[in-house]
């Protein structure tokens, strides 16, 4: 750990020396210490010592519950020059919803720490802390589309249906102990349990009327830990979802040609729905659970989804 923190040091303050990066400056720095298997606190001195080296006053503040990290960027992110976060896609979720409720907005380093990783997977940043440290001070700034849910924000996906439960519904010590795999246990468990939503969607001036056991707007590259799901060409910063809609089957031999289509990264228009758009409405016949970026974000019948194109800028490293 001493000889990979001396590397990187070493090519900070080369960085420095040439005038790439300004001292003095002011990090806010919000760790979930729960994500994942709690791995963020082996490696957090060599990470805050990073970060010092390359001239940054830094602030650590560990999240104490869900939300925590919404609430501490809206209050105080504005203050600061560079907002750097550690957790699972979870943590980015709640720092990107603090940072669309304020007018400043700080730049964005993100440490990935949790058990999926989905939008750091669609960033390209890399698996290792310290090497994400690294880029978040001296990376290459992208912007990045964030979503709109009615009144809240997302950053990589808005699904309802099959499976949808299944991250929130696992335990953190499943996921810990068994990682992609106690997802597709959990999720056998809902096989009996599949329903269908009558849904009304309207988008780009066309009208979609059917019924549908699962629907997801992504902009990722990555869903699940499982690449592939949501199309080829996927952008982060072109202002548009990926919107994908599964009818539901007659019988079990549909649901093969369905899981068969998916695997394969395929659309069949039969049973699967599938546009990009910026903007979308969804009324549904009752009342559809949905998921925000892996957790649960409430039951509703309507809701509009909307891509604001770059809202947020994050650090990811420089191209080579």
């Amino acid at each position: 750990m001493i000889e990979k923190f001396e590397v990187f040091a070493h090519k900070i303050m080369r960085l420095t020396a040439a005038g790439r990066l300004n001292m003095g400056k002011r990090m806010l720095f919000v760790i979930n210490p729960n994500a994942g298997k709690g791995r963020i606190k082996n490696h957090l001195f060599s990470i805050v010592n990073l970060f010092s080296t390359a001239g940054y006053e830094v602030t650590v503040y560990p999240t104490k519950k869900p939300g925590d990290g919404e609430r501490v960027v809206r209050e105080r992110a504005a203050g600061y020059d560079l907002l750097v976060c550690a957790g699972g896609d979870g943590t980015l979720s709640e720092v990107a919803r603090g940072l669309m409720e304020i007018e400043t907005r700080p730049p964005v380093g993100y440490i990935p720490a949790g058990t999926t990783n989905d939008f750091a997977s669609s960033l390209k940043l890399p698996k290792n802390m310290l090497k994400a440290a690294s880029a978040a001070v001296c990376g290459e700034p992208f912007p990045c589309d964030i979503g709109s849910f009615n009144d809240t924000y997302f950053t990589y996906v808005a699904a309802f249906g099959a499976f949808t439960d299944v991250p929130y519904a696992t335990s953190q010590q499943f996921k810990n102990i068994l990682g992609h795999l106690a997802y597709l246990l959990e999720g056998m468990k809902r096989l009996p349990t599949i329903r269908s939503f009558a849904l009304h969607i309207e988008h780009d001036g066309e009208v979609v009327d059917d019924r549908f056991m699962f629907g997801m707007i992504t902009n990722s590259t990555s869903t699940g830990g499982f690449k592939g799901l949501t199309g080829k060409g996927v952008k982060l910063d072109d202002g548009l979802f990926e919107a994908s809609f599964i009818k539901m089957p007659n019988n079990l031999l549909d649901l093969q040609t369905i899981i068969t289509a998916l695997l394969r990264q395929e659309v069949n228009p039969k049973w699967i729905c599938s546009f990009r758009t910026s903007r979308l409405q969804i009324l549904s016949d009752k009342e559809l659970p949905w998921t925000i970026d892996g957790e649960f974000g409430g039951a509703v019948q309507e809701v509009t989804i909307q891509n604001h194109r770059q809202a947020i800028t994050i650090y990811r490293p420089a191209k080579s």
